[in-house]
């Protein structure tokens, strides 16, 4: 299956924005809503081209609330995810799976509660007076880097125990 994570801008929450709204809340009715990420939402399609007609059925509150929308799709990759762009050039056949792989953004993953050294708790879960929640990590400062004899640079921006790639167009691409 094909996943579509949507990013939010940090001056809104992201759920509450789309869910709040009749056109966006009724697109994403049919699916099974989940929050990978801090101020996210994710869901899973049938396929690339599902996964692209969804965002651009929610096009006008991407372009209000979401600062990236990303795609993962198993047949490209199990753990990279796409860019927006890219997903569309796959979808339309303008690109091969295996030539989008150069041109990447990596993200440092941050527990809440960490501060930039990646020190604090690193907990998996907090509670909040009725049981355990989730911590969800949030992304922080993309790295964008270009993969080089099949091997991408480390992420150095930040002490970070985990990272998220996203394959970019060389459009995207600004090192």
């Amino acid at each position: 299956m094909t996943r579509v994570c949507l990013v939010g801008d940090s001056e809104v929450n992201l759920q509450y924005e789309l869910l709040s709204r009749e056109t966006s809340r009724e697109a994403l009715a049919t699916y099974d809503l989940e929050r990978p990420f801090e101020n996210t939402l994710a869901v899973r399609t049938v396929s690339i081209g599902a996964a692209v007609s969804l965002l651009n059925d929610l096009d006008w509150y991407l372009t209000r609330f979401v600062d990236e929308a990303l795609v993962q799709e198993p047949s490209v990759s199990e753990t990279e995810w796409l860019s927006r762009p890219l997903a569309r050039e796959l979808r339309n056949g303008t690109v091969e799976p295996a030539e989008t792989d150069e041109f990447c953004k990596i993200y440092g993953l941050e527990r809440p509660g960490e501060d930039e050294q990646g020190n604090g708790p690193g907990d998996e879960t907090e509670t909040d007076g009725m049981g355990p929640i989730t911590v969800t990590p949030r992304l922080v400062e993309p790295l964008y880097v270009r993969r080089t004899d099949g091997e991408l640079p480390e992420y150095d921006l930040r002490d970070v125990d985990e990272t998220l790639v996203v394959r970019l167009t060389e459009s995207e691409y600004s090192p």
